[in-house]
């Protein structure tokens, strides 16, 4: 089943869907395998025009390029999703991705090469490796900021490998929306300049406000944990006090005309569609908003 709407050719595509059903490090409840197909499930009941901007979205060039199927070496197959992601790109199509857990943002931010991470998320996901793993979904922001190679030696990944891996781009700053927990390790990497964080409570006051980041790209992943489970329970790890629906809207709205790639991860399968509702919506919420600022 094809996105709702994603009707355009490959080669004619503005934006090109991806999914990346990768669930292998899930460290609460696993089902992120299924987030591409019920996020594309869900979506199938919404109206295809847009009254806000006034369009509808089977004219805005989406194209659906089905799911990259994942497998367990989650280096590799991160290597290999970065260049489908990249082909997008010399399209000069936008990447729009489709978790699966949280570490596929990284293959997103390889493959686009922004300036700044914007992060809807529950969890700072600053962490430098979990259980010894640099590629576990709990780190994927601090790869976005730093990297691999640097922790490749403690975690025994091959050294060469881990310096090819370097040469993939990272961000130059990170801005957290919506977080609320994390380790003393991974606040302390948050006080950092090229780091932001924005409380939930904070979060509709930073949107209001919000302008672009001058002439730099941003790449922007929600998570959709970021927001609180009453409204999305169907996801790996939830963390109460959240965002509701409406905030994460807003803020979509505000920071999609600056992005160059978008994802939405970590729907799972243990709700009755809720989490992938919501995903499948910001997505579209995404590309009106990104499209009526071209």
């Amino acid at each position: 089943m094809a996105f709702p709407g994603a009707t355009a050719e490959r080669d004619a595509a503005d934006y090109v869907l991806t999914g990346a059903p990768l669930d292998a490090t899930t460290t609460f409840q696993p089902g992120a395998r299924f987030g591409p197909e019920r996020v594309r499930r869900f979506a199938a009941t919404y109206d295809d025009y847009d009254r806000r901007t006034d369009r509808l979205f089977s004219d805005l060039g989406v194209h659906d390029a089905g799911d990259v199927p994942a497998w367990d070496a989650v280096d590799d197959y991160l290597d290999h999703l970065t260049a489908e992601l990249r082909a997008a790109t010399i399209d000069d199509a936008v990447p729009l991705l489709m978790g699966g857990e949280h570490t596929v943002t990284w293959a997103g931010v390889r493959a686009t090469d922004p300036d700044v991470l914007v992060a809807v998320d529950a969890h700072l996901d600053l962490r430098d490796a979990y259980d010894g793993n640099p590629l576990n979904h709990a780190c994927v922001v601090r790869r976005c900021l730093d990297g691999y190679g640097s922790v490749a030696a403690a975690a025994d990944v091959d050294a060469d490998a881990a310096a090819d891996t370097d040469e993939y781009p990272t961000v130059d700053e990170v801005v957290v929306l919506g977080a609320r927990t994390g380790s003393p390790t991974e606040w302390e990497r948050a006080d950092a300049p090229d780091v932001t964080v924005v409380a939930p409570e904070d979060v509709t006051d930073w949107t209001d406000a919000f302008d672009g980041v001058g002439d730099r790209d941003i790449y922007l992943s929600v998570d959709i944990d970021g927001a609180d489970p009453g409204f999305a329970p169907g996801t790996g790890t939830m963390e109460p006090f959240g965002l509701s629906p409406r905030e994460m809207r807003d803020a979509v709205r505000a920071v999609a005309p600056h992005c160059v790639g978008v994802d939405a991860v970590e729907v799972n399968d243990r709700d009755d569609g809720q989490a992938a509702a919501l995903a499948g919506k910001l997505l579209r919420e995404a590309v009106y908003a990104h499209a009526d600022a071209r």
